[in-house]
């Protein structure tokens, strides 16, 4: 049954039920000398938005938040570069559509797309981050490559299944809505963090936990 626009938002809201499983939680930063975190590597250009949509303002302001309010949350464990991980990492832009597919709205700039973000609570923001990162797996590029149809169950106790089209030359990610479209990895953004016991990839949508 197709929603209405102006019900995706609150069915999204709704979402935050789901149960947050996978990750220990630990809100201190990795320490000198230990491998460098997926949330460093977000932070690493500060907490600020600008006029690039390529790189990852809104999610490492969102994760920011999360772990603001919520410091014993999952999400933290983003923080802690001894915690193996893969964290699939839509870009602003990513952000931007989903705001415009779920409102109509298609957002100016970042700090709008990430107050339309924030109306959703943030409950929801964090099982949708959790969304996007599969524990205890550093999974590269090249391994996604080999691992077309592998299901990956992610710290929100939902799974993502994997797609690669030799034709396109790009790993595919589908979500737990099927109507959307299917994110893929994008080919500049690709082993962010290589060789530590956490690695990103970029991607092109936002992945969304339940059917909108």
């Amino acid at each position: 049954m197709t929603r209405s626009r102006s019900t995706r938002l609150a069915a999204l809201a709704a979402s935050t039920a789901l149960a947050a499983t996978g990750l220990a939680a630990t809100a201190s930063p990795a320490s000198a000398g230990e491998s460098p975190s997926i949330a460093a590597l977000l932070a690493a250009d500060g907490l600020s938005f600008d006029d690039s949509w390529q790189d990852f303002d809104i999610l490492d302001q969102a994760v920011n938040d999360v772990l603001t309010a919520k410091p014993d949350s999952p999400v933290a464990a983003l923080a802690d570069g001894s915690v193996p991980l893969t964290v699939f990492a839509p870009n602003d832009r990513a952000f931007r559509r989903l705001v415009a597919d779920l409102t109509g709205d298609r957002p100016a700039d970042e700090e709008t797309t990430y107050a339309a973000v924030g109306t959703l609570g943030v409950d929801t923001i964090e099982t949708v981050l959790l969304y996007h990162v599969v524990p205890d797996a550093t999974i590269t590029y090249k391994q996604a490559k080999k691992a077309d149809g592998a299901r990956l169950e992610t710290a929100a106790g939902k799974h993502l299944r994997v797609n690669y089209r030799p034709g396109r030359q790009k790993v595919y990610l589908k979500d737990a809505d099927r109507n959307d479209r299917n994110a893929f990895v994008l080919s500049s953004a690709k082993n962010l963090n290589k060789g530590n016991p956490q690695i990103a990839h970029g991607i092109s949508e936002v992945l969304r936990p339940l059917d909108l």
